[in-house]
């Protein structure tokens, strides 16, 4: 499959975060100032513990069972990755229910399709 390729050099992370909408730009902000390359942003609906909330429209009260949200996904180095978690806690965090899960698994591998470097090297 990737013959002539070099072995694997680095460990890798694979950062997911769900947070509140209006706080991207502060945690694509911290992101950045932590040393990260690029982000993955999806809008996407859920809810948590939350369970959503009532809203009145027009006299009527009805329920919202899935809040907007926004993940974000982040390929890292081991090494960056207590950071890269730190950074998204300290940006994203309000204080208040709802402001979101982050999640980090093992990534086992990462190919840049142009040019076939692997994993640190392809970030």
């Amino acid at each position: 499959m990737l013959r002539g390729r070099r072995q694997r050099v680095q460990a890798m992370k694979m950062v997911m975060a769900v947070i509140k909408p209006f706080k991207l730009d502060d945690v694509r902000e911290a992101l950045s100032d932590a040393g990260v390359a690029g982000i993955t942003v999806t809008e996407v609906k859920g809810f948590g513990r939350q369970k959503g909330h009532t809203e009145l429209y027009r006299g009527a009260e009805y329920v919202v069972d899935f809040l907007p949200k926004i993940k974000l996904e982040v390929a890292v180095t081991d090494e960056q990755a207590d950071a890269v978690v730190e950074a998204i806690m300290q940006a994203a965090g309000t204080g208040k229910i709802g402001d979101g899960k982050i999640f980090v698994w093992d990534l086992e591998r990462v190919l840049r399709i142009r040019t076939g470097e692997l994993d640190g090297d392809a970030l």
